[in-house]
């Protein structure tokens, strides 16, 4: 078997180069490396960041949102603990998706963290890395689609339809 001892590093921002996703490198306290990242590759991509925290061995994929002052108002306008429910319903469905988070709903702002653990060579295999970037796209993605269920003062159907496209490559 081939020697995978590598720089964990220079892989990760080799996998994001190589699909067009790397905008900027982290500089942060408490961090190895860490770098900005857009995902889908493309102008519709999202922001996210890819970091390595000091003296552990993972790497964090997160996700960070704050809510536009309109849907502020729309989740603050919402009666009988709907906010709350809104709120709520996000969490399960993280947790169901196994992605960490947190939540600040005093502020509108949320994370959503996915992690992945450093073999013993300092590998992490591309399909890893990029399947732990969709998951937590995907949560971002939900999130949106449930923030609009709730602002649009209706109560969500399955044959409502968002005026957002979320697909992944559109």
């Amino acid at each position: 078997m081939p020697n995978r001892n590598i720089d964990v590093e220079n892989l990760i921002f080799e996998y994001l180069s190589a699909e067009g996703m790397f905008k900027e490198k982290l500089n942060v306290p408490n961090i190895d490396f860490g770098f900005i990242f857009s995902f889908p590759p493309g102008p519709k991509g999202q922001n996210m960041s890819v970091f390595k925290p000091s003296k552990r061995n993972f790497i964090n994929i997160v996700i960070k949102v704050q809510l536009s002052k309109t849907h502020q108002q729309a989740l603050n306008s919402l009666k009988n603990a709907k906010k709350y429910e809104f709120f709520n319903n996000m969490r399960k469905y993280f947790i169901n998706k196994e992605v960490y988070f947190r939540i600040d709903k005093k502020n509108f702002m949320y994370e959503i963290i996915g992690q992945i653990f450093v073999d013993n060579d300092n590998f992490i295999p591309i399909n890893d890395f990029f399947k732990s970037i969709q998951k937590v796209y995907y949560c971002y993605l939900f999130s949106n689609l449930l923030l609009d269920d709730y602002c649009s003062g209706k109560e969500p159907s399955l044959e409502q339809s968002s005026k957002y496209d979320y697909s992944l490559y559109s």
